[in-house]
């Protein structure tokens, strides 16, 4: 994010996983942590049980809310005024670290104004959480030395996603939580590699290292080392491509390890898209909802099959070895590279090291990472040079700006919310057992959940004559799917949330395709539903 540093941006940890042992307060934020990211809720764990204080803030009593010294019950989409609320309560009562905002900060004279309006009791009314918790958790993250703030997709997932984002820094930067072990934003990455992809310039904005398409130099020094002319224009974010592809402006697609029939919102629109597509290619492991629609479905080889390296959360630079060769004769660098030669333009590649250290040398924060350094351990980036040991934590002097910005943020209401004819909010999320949508594809994973059951609040099920069990038909304004329904406390009344592994019930029908402006992310967290019973067949 700007202001900060480059992990915002990308999404990675500015602090390191064995830093939770540290931590004095662990403070997680629309984070399901024990089911998208069950090692590290181990960890955290152990830390409460050394000591450590816990802050959950969710809409949905997740099992981390039985941990927790202050659960927040949070009503969906008030993120910002939330955020804006602690920090208010700071600044008047003096408790934010002056030292730290006066030298490491800019700005903090806008955000101070901006959260003067939003009082506890304006704040307990728009977010549901109870003014007195606000006034405790405020003091309890302002006066811990220690204190490190956690949040994945239940932060994101939002038009105001960045914005939530934003507001998370804020309120580091206003604490001082930055730039020392134990403390931090640390946004917990989706999936194993998401961090390497993204590093490795799979975004549409930016090359290798973050480094912009606009800026020319970066241009030119890629040009020289790959011998073709690269534009300077920003490509198209995933929802923009499905926009082009509907208008019949984008003709072709390639694929590769992605199923945005089951997992893109609006799936019905994401259908759309590729029928009207003169080509596509998918590269997958399984015949997979988006590969039915392929004209080439290219096989896959799965992490098992490969040689090469993951950079997960904390941005550390790990070995990946195969353990048996590829079923198709080929590792997906191989296909890709046999493909472009091709096209003409053969890459001379020999293995996956070959790739890692041209990466290397064309990506500054990967420098001095090689497979010999990273043989038995990994390391984390920026590592510029051989020489340096990599980098546990970010921030410790400065920002990559220089001084850390603040922002003034209001709240920015979800897209779309509950009215007449759709009652009730809607939120998605993952089951352990099915963390990624290709395990509805293992029979053994399939048989621990094998159906979606929608949950619902014992209010709302008394209500509409719901026991858990029943089969229910769920409505959007974009399509509806049937479910199971289990009655739980574990939702307040008024919200439904339901998963999207299932392709029997592919719940991205029903998800909203409203974007965040600046990410292009859906909001997979908020959207209007109803939900019906189905009554039982004689």
């Amino acid at each position: 994010m700007a202001g900060l540093a480059i992990s915002f941006g990308s999404g990675a940890m500015s602090n390191s996983i064995k830093e939770i042992d540290k931590a004095e307060l662990l403070f997680l934020t629309g984070t399901n942590t024990t089911e998208a990211h069950p090692v590290l809720s181990y960890k955290m764990k152990r830390a409460v049980r050394r000591g450590a204080k816990l802050v959950v803030v969710d809409p949905r009593r997740i099992e981390m809310a039985e941990e927790a010294d202050y659960y927040l019950q949070i009503k969906p989409g008030t993120d910002i005024p939330f955020f804006n609320g602690l920090m208010n309560i700071i600044i008047a009562e003096n408790l934010h670290n002056q030292v730290f905002v006066q030298e490491r900060t800019e700005d903090f004279a806008a955000v101070k104004a901006a959260v003067q309006k939003y009082t506890p009791e304006y704040v307990s009314d728009l977010t549901g959480i109870p003014v007195e918790d606000l006034y405790a958790v405020a003091r309890l993250y302002a006066a811990t030395d220690k204190a490190m703030i956690f949040y994945t997709l239940g932060i994101t997932e939002h038009v105001c996603g960045t914005h939530n984002v934003l507001s998370i820094a804020n309120l580091a930067m206003l604490t001082g939580h930055m730039g020392r072990p134990g403390t931090g934003v640390n946004p917990i990455r989706g999936q194993n590699n998401v961090q390497g992809a993204c590093d490795m310039g799979a975004l549409p904005n930016v090359f290798p290292g973050y480094q912009r398409v606009t800026d020319p130099a970066a241009r030119e020094k890629l040009e020289k080392a790959w011998g073709v002319s690269l534009s300077g224009e920003i490509g198209l974010m995933i929802p923009e491509m499905f926009d082009k592809a509907n208008a019949g402006e984008l003709k072709a697609m390639y694929i590769l390890g992605e199923n945005s029939v089951l997992t893109d919102p609006n799936s019905n629109y994401i259908r759309s898209g590729l029928e009207k597509l003169e080509f596509l290619v998918v590269h997958e492991l399984f015949l997979t909802e988006t590969a039915e629609y392929a004209d080439v479905v290219l096989p896959a080889a799965s992490f098992a099959e490969t040689d090469g390296t993951f950079t997960n959360t904390e941005r550390r630079v790990q070995r990946v070895r195969k353990a048996i060769d590829a079923l198709s004769g080929k590792t997906n660098w191989q296909a890709i590279t046999a493909l472009c030669a091709r096209m003409g333009y053969p890459m001379g590649y020999g293995s996956a090291e070959d790739i890692f250290l041209e990466m290397a040398s064309l990506t500054p924060p990967y420098g001095g990472i090689n497979y010999a350094r990273i043989d038995a351990k990994g390391l984390q980036w920026p590592c510029p040079t051989c020489e340096h040991p990599g980098t546990p934590f970010l921030h410790a002097n400065t920002f990559v700006r220089g001084k850390g910005l603040f922002h003034a943020i209001e709240h920015i209401p979800p897209a779309e919310l509950p009215d007449q004819e759709y009652p009730f909010v809607l939120s998605t999320g993952r089951i352990l057992y099915h963390y990624n949508v290709t395990t509805p594809y293992s029979a053994a994973l399939k048989s621990m959940w094998s159906e979606e059951y929608a949950e619902v609040n014992p209010e709302d099920a008394a209500r509409l004559g719901f026991v858990t069990g029943d089969t229910a038909r769920v409505v959007s304004r974009r399509g509806e799917v049937t479910t199971k329904v289990t009655v739980t406390d574990r939702v307040p009344p008024g919200l439904v949330w339901m998963s999207f592994h299932y392709n029997e019930t592919p719940t991205n029908v029903l998800t909203s395709d409203a974007l965040d402006p600046i990410t292009k992310t859906g909001e997979y967290k908020v959207c209007a539903i109803r939900i019906e019973k189905i009554p039982e067949a004689v």
